[in-house]
């Protein structure tokens, strides 16, 4: 047994895989090699993404599995809970061990809790595909920030790349500090160094273009023509769009005053 060490990737998870069956040694522990601490016990194993190795575990696996449960792997890396990568290792050697297919066998609990993963990152999809709304800058860019419980952003960008085909946008995770920048003709993942700080919050506000405000009152005036009242129902309405979400809609945020001439 031993603690093995990774660059984070889901490439490095798979180098993993096959430095572990090529040793032998079953890890204990995997973790990101930046958040690793050194175990007193057991070995140390520091690996390197390999694409050959990584080739071959794949194509072993995509032998063992569907392609609905291949999904289900990845999504459950992008999941990014603790103890993900022990999860998705214990998956992977089910997988590649047994002669039969794993995918119903949820008496193993690492196929159940694949599966809850894959489940909970399906949700998680939806609802920013939903909630998201964009701001136009005075540049013509239309940017969106998301905070989602899970690391949904790889899974979101296939659906607006499709819906505003025809507009530059940059979707951006402020909890992971990276984003998504369309620029017509394809997607490129962007980080951000550093958030503006306060002395430049104003000169960033003003960076949005007067049209925003007509756009928020919008769908503030089709929110309340479709909240008829005598059908609200908080507790309904509370499931399909949990509180944690409302900092994304135009509809829940504070009324803008309409200029009356």
């Amino acid at each position: 047994m031993g603690l093995y060490t990774y660059d984070g990737t889901f490439e490095g998870l798979l180098t993993v895989v096959f430095e572990a069956y090529e040793r032998k040694t079953w890890p204990h522990t995997i973790e990101q090699e930046h958040l690793a601490q050194p175990s007193m016990f057991g070995q140390n194993i520091a690996v390197t993404t390999d694409e050959e190795k990584v080739s071959r575990v794949w194509k072993g696996l995509q032998k063992k599995l569907s392609v609905g449960a291949l999904k289900a792997l990845y999504h459950t890396y992008l999941w990014e809970q603790p103890g993900f990568e022990m999860l998705l290792f214990d998956y992977m050697k089910l997988a590649i061990d047994s002669k039969e297919c794993i995918e119903d066998n949820y008496a193993a609990s690492c196929v159940l809790r694949v599966q809850q993963a894959a489940k909970q990152m399906f949700r998680e999809k939806h609802r920013m595909e939903a909630f998201v709304r964009f701001q136009k800058t005075a540049d013509d860019l239309y940017y969106a920030t998301i905070s989602p419980d899970f690391n949904v952003l790889p899974l979101i960008i296939q659906h607006f790349e499709k819906r505003y085909a025809d507009q530059r946008w940059v979707i951006y995770d402020t909890q992971r500090k990276y984003g998504a920048f369309y620029d017509l003709n394809a997607v490129t993942l962007v980080n951000l160094e550093s958030q503006p700080d306060k002395r430049t919050s104003s000169a960033a506000n003003n960076i949005f273009s007067e049209e925003e405000d007509k756009y928020k009152q919008l769908w503030q005036v089709y929110f309340d023509h479709v909240n008829i009242p005598e059908r609200k129902n908080p507790k309904l309405h509370l499931r399909h769009i949990p509180k944690r979400y409302w900092k994304y809609l135009s509809e829940k945020q504070p009324r803008l005053q309409l200029e009356t001439k």
